[in-house]
């Protein structure tokens, strides 16, 4: 993602808006005060003036939120599935832990709206200030202020109303599933669900010129199909409705069917099949189940097809998050030019979404607005919040804190799933919170709740400028690594950062460089097993004599387009994770790396996710790490045999430790990777003004080398010996 995070902003400090927050424990909902966000690299900030909230989507969201347990895990068998692998491999206590984080953490609602834009990160050149826009994603939520990523962001033609344009995201996904359809003018299509997705479908058919049918269980809603522009609709429990289709078809069946309803029920996707012509296309937009009767779709030959949501570019990070576009020569409609497309109709003569908005609630009442649409009683189709764009957003006032020790406190920049679950619960035991800064307001709040932070911000520039925490804990994404760690040292701030490093040759130059330079504080990296209590064990075994240690990482498979594989976010799994594993038998030989060879299998030669790599220490120690992501999950994931003196010690999967030697002994536990003691010592650290338990020297050996480690891969496993490894790189020039 391209983050504000490594952009310190000019802006005033300590305005404030509002955003509708809810939380998937209870389903409690507030509307909170926050920071205003501030747009990163390529994206936009943008005043809501309505948004539009999806009682499908939206509503099962809510709904699923106010169940109890039980009624939750029968609703979400598939993240039950995930609960119940996770604690096999890492505990009971551990993972329900990490399920109530999930569950009490403050989420966001919505994802279509429209407003003026208020200002605009580095790069956008398409958007300025004082732009009519509507955005779509999950970052154009329910709040006064949004920053959305420019290609989930269209403009609005002038004569396009804002209230209807708030809708434009719920349109692109419409418009999507007529583009599936394939339909050309004079075709008919029939729609099943008629509900706001089924009234516009309906409506864009008639603007394309198809003749559309309505069907659906409630007979207002067919009335309002016809209403909207349809040739024809009938009740679904109508005796006569195959005969009437039949009829509009002129007795060949559709051309095309579009399912726009919601419902586990197999009958829209059956009924389809009956009424579809031969060869005709049967377009999935809804949410139904698709375990359907095979005769129809056989005999006729029907084309089963999904639609996704607003169209291609949605789920491709590198799209969405990256502003990476396709071509469009090869990409016609792509979904920004889906919401461009749906943005000029309303702009013109030929869609209008009049009869559509049933109800209207002022930005504040937005819970009571929820409680309407899971009120199964109230007819509803297209719900509006407006927002009062009257309301200044002047700077504010903070009122005057208590000045804490620099000495005595810490900040994080980042407060994700990571640092929620392994790094924060311990080391808010041992040291004041100061400020918290992440990418969107809700999760700086979140953690400002949840963990005793003093300030919950948006700005990292107005973190490090503060003079009441000497040292800044970063867990964000790695490609902000780098940048983040050096604005906080020259900051003057201690510097502990998750792993990695940094995620290429020439972030390592730079933050050497700058660690190098007279009155520059110290950097630690989060190598936490080092502090697992069986590693500790080990190392009080093995003395100062060579050692020789075997190290298998069943590390799994993950998926091929995952941001951990980009090599501008994440870095590839070798710098990303591997690093630990080198620095781990570095701390557990004594000794530096010497020289490294490593070859990975042919099946994967861009992720190099599957190796196994010899190291060589310069005190003769030698290691062997296997790493696999072509595994099953059912055999543990790490494995650490060392030999040494006569003697044996297996670590298996950090839950149990075996020693071979005139005696065995067996040691077992709960999964500890050592997260709590490195929290607890960094903040002794801290306090005391001492050295980081993981000297900054180390951190950047096991950096170079874990580029030895990659480039050897590449080389084909050709040995690499680490100190004219590094030398040979031309160090860039200074700023």
């Amino acid at each position: 993602m391209r983050s504000a995070y490594i952009c310190l902003s000019k802006k005033v400090l300590n305005i404030r808006m509002q955003q509708l927050l809810q939380t998937l424990k209870d389903g409690t909902m507030e509307i909170a005060e926050l920071s205003l966000p501030i747009p990163g690299a390529g994206e936009v900030l943008v005043r809501t003036h309505f948004s539009a909230i999806s009682a499908g989507t939206e509503g099962k969201t809510v709904s699923d939120a106010r169940k109890g347990y039980i009624a939750k895990a029968r609703a979400r068998k598939d993240e039950v599935s995930k609960v119940i692998r996770l604690a096999k491999s890492q505990g009971a206590v551990s993972t329900y832990k990490m399920v109530m984080n999930r569950l009490e953490a403050l989420q966001p609602l919505g994802y279509s709206l429209a407003g003026i834009v208020m200002d605009v990160g580095e790069g956008v050149r398409d958007f300025k200030p004082g732009d009519r826009v509507a955005c779509g994603g999950t970052s154009a939520s329910h709040a006064e202020a949004v920053v959305v990523p420019e290609n989930l962001c269209v403009k609005i033609p002038e004569k396009a109303p804002l209230d209807q344009a708030a809708f434009t995201t719920i349109g692109a996904i419409a418009l999507q599933g007529l583009r599936r359809a394939e339909l050309s003018l004079g075709e008919n299509c029939v729609v099943i669900g008629l509900g706001l997705l089924g009234q516009l479908t309906i409506r864009l058919l008639q603007a394309a010129g198809v003749r559309a049918f309505g069907v659906d269980l409630r007979p207002e809603l067919v009335a309002l199909a016809l209403q909207s522009g349809a040739g024809d609709a009938c009740l679904r429990s109508s005796e006569t409705i195959e005969a009437r289709i039949a009829a509009f078809t002129g007795g060949h069946g559709a051309d095309a069917v579009i399912i726009t309803a919601a419902t586990t029920s197999l009958d829209p996707v059956d009924f389809a099949g009956l009424i579809s012509r031969k060869r005709g296309k049967v377009v999935i937009v809804g949410n139904v189940p698709t375990g359907f009767s095979r005769k129809n779709f056989y005999y006729k030959e029907l084309d089963l097809r999904m639609s996704t949501s607003y169209g291609p570019g949605r789920y491709d990070a590198r799209y969405e998050e990256q502003g990476l576009d396709y071509p469009i020569g090869q990409v016609r409609w792509t979904e920004n030019r889906n919401m461009q497309a749906f943005a000029g109709l309303l702009g013109g003569e030929s869609l209008s979404l009049d009869g559509l908005v049933s109800h209207r609630f002022p930005f504040a009442n937005a819970a009571e607005a929820f409680d309407l649409v899971l009120n199964p009683e109230v007819h509803k189709m297209g719900i509006l919040l407006a927002y009062d764009v009257s309301k200044s957003t002047a700077k504010v006032a903070v009122a005057a804190q208590t000045r804490l020790n620099p000495m005595q406190a810490v900040s994080f920049i980042g407060a994700g799933s990571f640092a929620a679950n392994f790094l924060l619960p311990e080391i808010k035991k041992h040291i004041v919170l100061s400020s918290v800064v992440t990418s969107r307001p809700h999760t700086a709040e979140d953690a400002r709740r949840k963990f005793g932070f003093k300030n919950a911000l948006s700005d990292v520039g107005e973190l490090l400028r503060a003079k009441d925490a000497g040292a800044v804990i970063i867990a964000t994404r790695h490609n902000t690594h780098a940048a983040l760690a050096m604005q906080a040292l020259q900051a003057g701030k201690r510097v502990f950062l998750e792993k990695p490093l940094c995620i290429n040759i020439n972030e390592y130059f730079a933050i050497k460089r700058l660690l190098g330079s007279a009155g520059t504080p110290d950097l630690m990296v989060g190598f936490n097993r080092r502090f697992a209590p069986f590693i500790i064990e080990i190392k009080n075994l093995s003395g100062n004599m060579p050692l020789s240690i075997n190290y298998r990482i069943n590390a799994g498979k993950v998926a091929t387009d995952h941001w951990v594989h980009d090599p501008l976010l994440g870095g590839g799994r070798i710098v990303g994770e591997v690093c630990h594993f080198v620095d781990l038998c570095a701390h557990v030989t004594g000794s530096r790396v010497e020289s490294v060879s490593a070859q990975a299998l042919a099946v994967s030669p861009q992720q190099h996710d599957t190796f196994a790599a010899t190291i060589r220490f310069e005190n003769g120690s030698v290691a062997v790490i296997s790493y696999f992501s072509n595994g099953n999950s059912a055999a543990g994931k790490e494995r650490m045999e060392v030999y040494g003196g006569g003697s044996t010690a297996v670590i298996d999967d950090f839950k149990s430790l075996t020693i071979y030697g005139s005696k065995t002994k067996i040691l077992k536990g709960n999964q500890d990777k050592g997260h709590a003691a490195e929290m607890r010592l960094v903040a002794s650290a801290l306090r005391e003004g001492s050295p980081f338990p993981v000297s900054t020297a180390d951190s950047l050996h096991a950096t170079i080398a874990t580029f030895a480690l990659s480039a050897s891969i590449t080389e084909a496993g050709r040995k690499i010996e680490i100190i004219p490894y590094e030398q040979s790189w031309t160090l860039p020039e200074a700023n």
